[in-house]
């Protein structure tokens, strides 16, 4: 499944934060890409999303956008067809919104992600990488957490949909055995195109502008912060893997930082100083994540490049030309 224009693959959720950096390598290095994206409002706007599918058009123009949603069981059946595999990045992130809407994530989490990989299974796809996410550990999960890690108490209704959708595809990808199925972990996610209610694009505005940080709980809590760019590479990597069965995957810098120190490292890019406001601890926020990747590393030959500083610059430079 390596590029060279040999594999055509449908990308869900390809026009948001993440999505939009794997179609651009996926598109780079030759291979067919079609994406599904339901262009919704939240949590990653709308005019970003269309945005995002403009910039795609203007550099790759045979990219093929369709706007609709996993939710549509036979809309994805239809879409399958002729696909070598898929790479499922849609869905409904943040934590504090899912408590507001814990059917909502249900249903596009959990039943969104068992719809996908039923059409695939069923059209003779035996090759689907999904996002999950490092929420799914809580606060219980000794640190750094491993993926052989009970993960049995999620902290937030988005946590436990993520976990459900990792629970729901294991044994129906046990009755193929010649396909491979991988959740992967993603651990703080940032850079160019994130979502503009993250912390570090909300921090990064807000020290450029002279405006206050909010910083939640005593600024201790640690964040296993992972550039977009390496998150690219494991997705790419994980999909050309020969591995059958499945198989979760953590995917962070194995390097968490403490908020205090990411701001720091905000100033430091920015050379200006950061006015700070406390908060409290949001409900379902853990008190730190922390990704050991040598599974990854091992497996996939991955491993995180960007450092945080020099990822850090990066969205700098994103918010201030775009934002």
């Amino acid at each position: 499944m390596s590029g060279g224009g040999e594999s055509h693959w449908l990308l869900t959720g390809g026009v948001g934060f993440i999505g939009y950096h794997v179609a651009e390598a996926l598109l780079e290095r030759g291979d067919r890409v079609t994406i599904l994206d339901d262009f919704s409002e939240s949590p990653y706007p709308t005019r970003y999303k269309r945005r995002n599918a403009s910039h795609l058009y203007e550099v790759f123009p045979k990219v093929s956008v369709i706007e609709g949603s996993v939710t549509d069981a036979p809309h994805l059946r239809s879409l399958v067809a002729g696909k070598t595999g898929v790479i499922h990045l849609a869905g409904l992130a943040g934590v504090r919104p899912s408590f507001a809407a814990p059917a909502r994530y249900a249903e596009v989490n959990v039943q969104g992600t068992a719809n996908i990989f039923e059409a695939a299974m069923g059209a003779g796809i035996r090759n689907f990488v999904f996002a999950s996410s490092s929420s799914v550990y809580g606060n219980s999960t000794p640190l750094p957490a491993r993926e052989d890690a009970p993960c049995t108490e999620p902290e937030s209704p988005y946590a436990a949909t993520k976990r459900a959708a990792e629970l729901l595809t294991k044994p129906l990808c046990a009755l193929r055995p010649d396909a491979r199925c991988i959740p992967l972990r993603f651990f703080t996610v940032y850079g160019p195109r994130q979502r503009p209610e993250m912390a570090i694009t909300l921090f990064m505005r807000a020290v450029l502008g002279g405006e206050p940080v909010t910083l939640f709980g005593d600024g201790t809590m640690r964040r296993d912060f992972t550039h977009v760019t390496d998150i690219t590479r494991g997705i790419l990597a994980a999909a050309d893997s020969p591995k059958l069965g499945w198989t979760p995957y953590n995917l962070g810098s194995g390097a968490p930082v403490t908020l205090e120190e990411l701001v720091a490292g905000i100033e430091a890019v920015t050379g200006k100083k950061a006015v700070i406001s406390r908060a409290g601890k949001p409900a379902g926020d853990v008190d730190a994540t922390y990704a050991c990747i040598e599974k990854a590393r091992q497996d996939l030959a991955w491993q995180p490049r960007v450092k945080l500083v020099e990822g850090l610059a990066t969205v700098r430079d994103w918010v201030l030309k775009y934002d």
